[in-house]
């Protein structure tokens, strides 16, 4: 079988300006971070994120100026950090737009992709500002006749997941919470996967009800050691906070946070040193 491993830099390089990108993980846990950086590096434009929700890699994505939309239920980095200072600049000043969602209704959205279908109905958001600024009509239940919110689908164009584990094929393992990156695998049009470490196929196949991903879904695959840092990768390291106060703390300069970029992503590859 045809190897799927390239490098982060070729991985990325398939990434299309103005396409619609899912992120994997969840606020500052397993978020596919290196690719992150790379997206900055490649100077990607337009690219529309989903994430139900999303903290670092959303953070950092809009300002560099790569994300001009975000589809998501929440941004920010929980009660560590606050709020996420940079996509909420972005979101005031007119360059970023905030598709509003709940995290409920981002889910809703992925599963219509993956099932193929145009929407799908979801019950509890008749009354919520969340229909009213999104704009989600409404279809009536044909056995009961109940009115219920219908969620467009969401397809992304690509899926970038970190994984703990993946062979050659793409067949990967997610050890800990799986939050949407099944979901968004099988919504995605395209996969890309960074692994902390790539396996032979044979140790997968040997429990094969422990593999998250098929490799049939999966179009490349990166070897990248600590590829969510700085965020959280359970069972192999936490989040560094050390990291993540002085990324804050640059957000409230624009200088500053060019510094920021200039020696964390642009003269760095990623990895913590």
């Amino acid at each position: 079988m045809q190897s799927k491993i390239v490098s982060l830099a070729d991985a990325i390089a398939q990434v299309q300006d103005n396409t619609i990108i899912a992120l994997g993980g969840n606020t500052i846990h397993r978020s596919p971070s290196a690719a992150v950086h790379e997206l900055i590096r490649q100077e990607r434009r337009g690219l529309t994120l989903v994430k139900t929700a999303g903290a670092y890699d959303v953070d950092i994505l809009c300002g560099a100026g790569v994300a001009s939309g975000v589809i998501a239920g929440f941004i920010g980095f929980e009660n560590v950090f606050g709020m996420a200072p940079l996509y909420r600049r972005g979101v005031e000043q007119g360059q970023v737009h905030a598709y509003e969602h709940a995290c409920y209704s981002v889910i809703a959205g992925l599963r219509a992709a993956a099932q193929g279908i145009p929407f799908m109905p979801v019950a509890g958001l008749l009354e919520s500002d969340v229909r009213k600024a999104q704009g989600f009509r409404t279809v009536a239940d044909p056995y009961s006749g109940q009115e219920l919110v219908a969620i467009q689908a969401i397809m992304p164009d690509a899926a970038i997941i970190h994984v703990h584990e993946a062979d050659s094929a793409g067949n990967a393992r997610i050890y800990g919470t799986l939050f949407e990156d099944q979901l968004m695998v099988t919504a995605a049009r395209h996969v890309i996967l960074t692994a902390e470490e790539i396996v032979d196929g044979a140790s997968l196949s040997s429990q094969p009800e422990l593999t998250t991903i098929a490799g049939f879904m999966v179009d490349a695959v990166v070897h990248a050691p600590q590829g969510a840092w700085p965020c959280s990768c359970a069972g192999r390291y936490e989040y560094d906070a050390d990291y993540l106060a002085a990324y804050h703390a640059a957000t409230g300069d624009p200088d500053a946070f060019q510094r920021f970029l200039d020696e964390h992503v642009f003269e760095a590859t990623g990895v913590p040193r």
